[in-house]
């Protein structure tokens, strides 16, 4: 059972939601019970849905309401009082989502939940099917008429989940698609990686601290390392993983995402529109590789056979569902460019993987070194250049990388650090990303979703390389060992600039 967290009762209590209905597509499937579930009855133990609050699942596995309920219940370890009380009102529709029948049906059951549990006639919809199902889901949505409000006080939004597109030409069909019946302010594409404390605080530790903003540039910014790391495989997700690959999966999304609020310049305000224009800038500034700078600038590769955390695993080809000559990239590596005043000369080096040493995500911005050291090379063989580094999972916080002098007799300086620990400075556990995502999607708060021309210009950095790579003739991905840090060749990528990766 989620315990009631004072924080939330203290200083969200203006963030509670109003009546609503949730319908979930895809309701019988994994991301309902790991993730949507256990966040709503979180939200729920912390009093911040409303008692009118109602889930209504959509899926083609037959179930009744009765056995929807108890998947609701048994989706926690022990839920609590106010989850029990809330899934007694749940509903469920079975059905096919290409079939007219089924959203019959669901207009049907969301007229009767506002007549009996006082809903208010709004609605969020939610798409946590395949990706294949997320046209045609919105296509009957809106062929009913269902994205219509039912009265000026009400309000129908929907949350699409990623990926939004498989290239920048789906990704526009699938815009036209949701936007037969839905308009931009309607639409939350959500990536739950913007849900997370510590990306959020990527916004606080830039912008409200004065201490940081004036080095936050090219003329103390030696370079920027992203890193987003998995020590898992592709587990039994080997056939969806398949027709993706790490770029598509990852870079495209998650790792251009923390790319855009660390590279963005200061909003006027801190508000939907604001951070989002300067995120879209950003990405905007990030420079289009051209078909030759692609085979310089980007290392693909697959991993092999090795050993991570002292246990052997095999290679992505000899994982369930995977093909024994697959071409798929389960690492990538990138130098980019950010073409503007703050950034221009500052490369930008992102990589991520599966089968990595260790799970981890965080944000390194190297400095310059300090122009001229006075001391002699003895006494500065462990001195590195400075660094700050934002740690986003699965260790939240900051380090601070700096010189300090040995204790001693003799004068030698070498590197230490000084560590901020999210878990050690404040006692209340962090809201999982889902919890916050869904609160804000039921306030009609767009600040952490991602807005059409920001999921336009993410595949229009991407898609070049994903054409140079579907040509005839691509060059072999290169193989990695399991539960090492990469390829040599993403170690070149950074040698020609004089840098090298961090090794966590």
């Amino acid at each position: 059972m989620t315990e009631p967290n004072p924080l939330f009762q203290d200083l969200d209590s203006e963030r509670r939601a109003p009546p609503c209905v949730l319908v979930v597509f895809g309701a019988s499937g994994d991301l309902t019970k790991r993730k949507l579930m256990p966040a709503l009855e979180a939200l729920a133990a912390n009093r911040l849905l409303s008692s009118a609050f109602v889930l209504v699942g959509v899926a083609r596995t037959q179930m009744s309401d009765g056995s929807f309920r108890q998947v609701a219940l048994d989706a926690v370890e022990k839920p609590s009082a106010a989850w029990q009380d809330l899934a007694s009102g749940f509903r469920y529709v079975s059905g096919g989502y290409d079939d007219p029948a089924t959203y019959r049906e669901l207009g049907r059951v969301l007229d009767a939940v506002d007549a009996e549990r006082g809903t208010a006639g709004n609605r969020l919809y939610y798409l946590a099917t395949v990706p294949e199902v997320f046209a045609p889901v919105a296509h009957y949505l809106a062929d009913l008429g269902l994205p219509r409000p039912l009265s000026e006080d009400a309000f129908v939004r929907i949350v699409v989940e990623k990926p939004y597109g498989r290239d920048l030409e789906s990704a526009a069909r699938l815009d036209a698609a949701i936007r037969e019946g839905f308009a931009e302010e309607q639409v939350y594409r959500i990536d739950h990686y913007l849900g997370k404390e510590t990306v959020q605080n990527v916004l606080a530790l830039r912008f409200a601290n004065s201490i940081f903003e004036p080095i936050w540039n090219r003329r103390y910014v030696s370079h920027v390392q992203i890193t987003v790391s998995e020590s898992l495989g592709v587990g039994t997700r080997g056939g969806f993983y398949e027709g993706a690959g790490a770029l598509r999966d990852i870079v495209q999304n998650h790792v251009l995402q923390v790319l855009a609020l660390t590279a963005m310049e200061p909003p006027a305000t801190v508000d939907a529109r604001g951070i989002r224009d300067e995120k879209v800038k950003a990405l905007r500034a990030v420079d289009i590789l051209s078909p030759e700078e692609v085979a310089h600038n980007v290392v693909a590769a697959q991993y092999v056979r090795g050993w991570v955390e002292g246990e052997e695993v095999p290679a992505y080809t000899e994982e369930p569902g995977v093909s024994p000559d697959s071409r798929t990239e389960t690492y990538v590596a990138m130098r980019l460019r950010i073409d503007n005043w703050r950034w221009a000369g500052v490369p930008f080096y992102v990589r991520t993987g599966k089968r990595l040493p260790k799970r981890m995500t965080e944000v390194a911005m190297e400095f310059h070194r300090a122009p001229h050291l006075p001391f002699g090379a003895d006494q500065t063989r462990g001195l590195g250049s400075n660094a700050l580094v934002l740690r986003i999972q699965p260790d939240e916080g900051i380090t601070l990388r700096f010189g300090a002098k040995v204790p001693g007799q003799v004068l030698r300086v070498r590197t230490v650090s000084m560590d901020f620990s999210y878990e050690a400075a404040f006692l209340e556990e962090a809201a999982d990303a889902y919890e916050r995502l869904l609160l804000d999607a039921m306030l009609g708060d767009p600040t952490l979703f991602i807005r059409s021309d920001e999921v336009e210009q993410s595949w229009r950095i991407v898609d070049p390389i994903l054409k140079v790579w579907g040509e005839e003739g691509r060059p072999p991905l290169a193989g990695h060992l399991a539960g090492t840090w990469g390829p040599e060749e993403a170690d070149r990528l950074l040698e020609q600039d004089g840098h090298e990766w961090r090794s966590p």
